[in-house]
């Protein structure tokens, strides 16, 4: 087990990521040159065409549901609003690595799609959690940016204490000229621990299959 140094003390909400490369899923070269230590994947599928499906994709997206569809549940951990505040939004780029969003500040209101669903805001703590009763696998992760252009939309979250993992994953939708509706899945990471690592085939196997899990969230006909 890691040595202990107090921050396991603190509400999960106060706790900070497992990892020092934040935000670097945004990066178009991190394949190539992946945090020290970190593997690095990405995937890119169609998921369908048309005003509806895009509508569809980036509000499932920004609300998690790629992550439910995929079989996980969620549960949002709630921060005192002053937190959420002033949480920093770092600038976005296009693929040209030209600035598309300008960095800035959140409000730290819940936003709504029109639907009724709630959105991701950069700041928010959320456990992701898999099977049942003790057999329960919780891995807690913070919202560190949020997308959210005209023909793009999505964020990413990075791991925190807890998780059986240390890195970052990134959900991004975009409607390409021709209407067509993508997602790509960008994330890189490492066993969280000595344990972990020790189950390091097993992690790999279970991240290909959430992976293809949720390449295959978005594909579904329409409701």
């Amino acid at each position: 087990m890691p040595a202990p140094t107090g921050l396991e003390k603190l509400p999960l909400w106060q706790q900070p990521v497992t990892y020092g490369a934040i935000g670097a899923t945004q990066a178009d070269d991190f394949r190539r040159y992946p945090p020290k230590g970190y593997r690095a994947i990405e995937s890119r599928v169609r998921v369908g065409h048309g005003a509806e499906r895009w509508r569809h994709a980036w509000t499932e997206t920004l609300s998690l549901g790629i992550q439910r569809r995929a079989g996980l549940r969620i549960r949002r951990i709630e921060a005192p609003a002053e937190v959420l505040e002033n949480t920093y939004q770092p600038v976005t780029f296009d693929e040209n690595g030209q600035p598309i969003q300008p960095a800035g500040t959140t409000s730290g209101e819940q936003v709504f799609a029109d639907t009724g669903a709630e959105l991701v805001r950069p700041g928010d703590t959320v456990e992701l959690l898999a099977g049942w009763g003790p057999l329960t696998l919780r891995s807690p992760v913070r919202v560190l940016y949020v997308i959210d252009e005209p023909t793009r939309r999505g964020f990413g979250y990075g791991t925190l204490p807890g998780h059986p993992a240390s890195g970052e994953e990134a959900f991004v939708v975009e409607q390409r000229e021709d209407e067509s509706v993508w997602l790509t899945i960008r994330a890189f990471s490492r066993p969280a621990n000595r344990w972990w690592w020790l189950a390091y085939p097993v992690l790999r196997l279970a991240q290909a299959i959430i992976t293809s899990r949720y390449e295959h969230a978005l594909t579904r006909p329409l409701p």
